[in-house]
């Protein structure tokens, strides 16, 4: 198999990801081997190869927003079949035994394995996964527009669900990239008024034809008082402004999985019972819901597709924050 490993972090403009032919995977009990047909590229991607987390396996395989057809089933799996289309997300596997298992919390699992991080991921053409916690692509969906889904769409609808989206009128999106350009569209199917906070213009634009009611830099005043919003940013110093454009009672989540330090800020922009929390990873809960919503609204994901061997080119444009919606690698 063709894979783009990492070997040793670096920036991304190094061009870390190297080019390897590895042993053909075999899957073990209760795993699926699959024929990977796209992987999105995430933004922890970016984090990992660059360092900003630390390394669980080396050398390793990213990728974790994978959609593939199974071609070989390990024993002692019944759910699936080969030639079966499937979606593999961030989340590999828990322990099933603690207490955040134990009561639909897995996504804090003390024992969670991450796709991509703890185990070889999806920029490859092959990748072996749990059965137990891969997932049916709806039927119709096209492969490399639901590859987003699997993170940045999973992340993004655990976090509305957090803000309590599905209750609250006017909504902020602070950050417009892979994950927010599909938050947006599962707010605004549940009814909200989308208020978008991004620098790119064509990011602004996206957000307008996706619907947002009002776009501008994260420094500007929304014309209404928010009830709710998301920072999807990966930059501290948005969370002051973030929870200063919230009305009373409001709550800000965090979506990503790293963060630049947020600056000291007045306790009066907490005070008012304004809530500020962070999503962690998903459960499977989130995977399955998120797949049925995407489905049923239809999300629409913008979407650049790149060769399996430009891998590189996609993360530094990623980091350029010039992929408007989300990159995809395609195998082939």
């Amino acid at each position: 198999m063709q894979a783009m490993v990492l070997e040793t972090q670096a920036a991304a403009e190094t061009s870390p990801l190297v080019l390897r032919a590895l042993p053909d995977p075999v899957p073990g009990s209760g795993e699926l081997l699959l024929a990977v047909e796209a992987c999105g590229v995430c933004r922890t991607d970016l984090h990992i190869v660059e360092g900003d987390l630390p390394l669980h396996k080396r050398p390793i395989v990213p990728g974790h927003e994978i959609v593939g057809r199974v071609q070989a089933c390990g024993p002692n799996v019944t759910a699936f079949s080969p030639g079966d289309r499937v979606c593999v997300p961030w989340l590999y596997a828990t322990c099933g035994a603690c207490r955040y298992c134990r009561h639909g919390h897995e996504n804090l699992c003390e024992q969670a394995q991450f796709t991509g991080w703890d185990v070889d991921g999806g920029y490859a053409s092959h990748v072996v996964t749990r059965a137990d916690f891969t997932y049916r692509l709806p039927t119709g969906m096209d492969p490399v527009s639901a590859a987003p889904l699997l993170c940045a769409g999973v992340i993004g609808f655990r976090s509305l669900r957090l803000a309590g989206a599905q209750q609250v009128q006017r909504l902020g999106l602070y950050g417009f990239g892979g994950s927010a350009h599909i938050a947006l569209q599962v707010a605004r199917h549940w009814g909200c008024d989308v208020y978008v906070f991004t620098r790119g213009a064509s990011h602004r634009q996206l957000a307008t034809d996706l619907g947002a009611v009002w776009t501008g830099s994260p420094e500007d005043t929304p014309p209404v008082r928010l009830d709710a919003a998301v920072v999807f940013a990966p930059a501290g110093q948005i969370v002051p402004l973030a929870l200063q454009a919230v009305d009373k009672g409001g709550t800000v989540v965090c979506a990503g999985i790293h963060m630049s330090p947020i600056p000291q800020m007045r306790y009066e922009l907490l005070y008012h019972e304004r809530v500020l929390r962070s999503a962690a990873n998903s459960t499977t809960d989130d995977v399955r819901d998120l797949l049925a919503v995407a489905a049923e609204v239809p999300v629409r994901t913008e979407v650049t597709p790149f060769a399996l061997t430009a891998a590189n080119d996609a993360l530094q444009r990623l980091k350029a924050s010039e992929i408007n919606g989300a990159a995809v690698l395609v195998p082939g």
